[in-house]
């Protein structure tokens, strides 16, 4: 981002820390797994609320070139049973052609419901669990798999 400083023009700093963009549709939701992901080892978790306006501002962000976007999007939409895969019809092209990464967190399903998700496009599905132990696995395993997601020359090789 430029500025101009008396005719200068300098250079913003641009934070290009890695981060996990959590659209979510429930708060109290999304911050139970933020907790979790940050205990697991979680970068920076930027959770964007609501169904309509967590995807508004997740479509804002990618939208502007300037921005850093995220490493990866987890999805976890509650608002009827086939939210996730609506979002993955609607706007998994446009994150795929920017090359990030969709990860939905589901309700338990069996394989043809994960398999599902998985032809509408989602790189990886995770389950929501009642149980805090099988709750923080959920979370590691969705480090993990940010962790894989990493170009080398973002994490400094």
């Amino acid at each position: 981002m430029k500025r101009k400083t008396e005719g200068v023009a300098l250079l913003e700093a641009v934070d290009e820390t890695p981060f996990i963009a959590l659209v979510d549709d429930d708060a109290h939701s999304a911050n139970l797994l933020i907790r979790a992901l940050t205990a697991q080892g979680a970068p920076r978790v930027r959770p964007l609320f609501g169904d309509a306006e967590g995807i508004e501002s997740l479509l804002a962000m990618i939208g502007d070139v300037e921005n850093t976007w995220p490493d990866i999007v987890v999805i976890d939409l509650k608002a009827h049973s086939g939210a996730n895969a609506d979002f993955l019809a609607q706007y998994h092209p446009l994150l795929r052609q920017k090359g990030i990464p969709v990860a939905v967190m589901a309700a338990p399903t069996g394989r043809d419901g994960r398999q599902d998700l998985l032809d509408s496009g989602a790189s990886a599905v995770f389950f929501r669990q009642a149980e805090r132990e099988a709750y923080l696995n959920e979370a590691a395993a969705i480090v993990s798999f940010w962790a894989r997601q990493q170009r080398l020359d973002a994490v400094g090789m």
